[in-house]
Formats: structure tokens, C-alpha cells, sequence
């Protein structure tokens, strides 16, 4: 059985997974819930922050990251399925 992946989809839907979560995330961060979660973003992402803005950046930059990563990671997977 040759498995292999859909490279641009996998990298597609990881994108608008990571910019949904950035959002849900500065929505409950604005909020006052899940602040820990919301300083840790602030340290390891450039652009986030709880502004409009910064919430939009976040967004864009988590999905850029995670689009590239995941690419990445099922173009190698789809090299070992030979």
C-alpha cells in the first residue's frame, strides 16, 4: 500500500487550524481567560499581542509557520513511502 499525502492540503488545513486557534486565543485572551497561554504566545510569536492588530499578525504568522512546517514535514514522509 502506498500511502501518500496530499502535501499542499495537509499544509493548507494546519494553516487555517493555527490562525483559527490564534484567534480563539486573543478572543478568550481580551477576555481575561487562558492568560498563561496568552503570555507564552506573546514570547514565542513575534506579532501576536491582544490588540486587533497583533491578533490578525498572529494570525498570518501562525499560519505562514505551520503552513512551512507542515509542508515540509509531508514532503520527507512522502520521500519514505517509496
Amino acid at each position: 500500500m502506498n500511502a501518500k499525502l496530499n502535501v499542499l492540503a495537509l499544509g493548507y488545513a494546519s494553516a487555517i487550524i493555527s490562525a483559527i486557534v490564534m484567534l480563539l486565543l486573543g478572543i478568550l485572551g481580551n477576555l481575561g481567560i487562558y492568560t498563561g497561554a496568552v503570555e507564552m504566545m506573546q514570547e514565542m510569536h513575534v506579532f501576536f499581542s491582544l490588540s486587533i492588530a497583533g491578533i490578525i499578525a498572529g494570525m498570518i504568522e501562525a499560519a505562514v509557520i505551520s503552513f512551512v512546517f507542515m509542508v515540509g514535514l509531508a514532503w520527507i514522509y512522502n520521500k519514505f513511502v517509496k
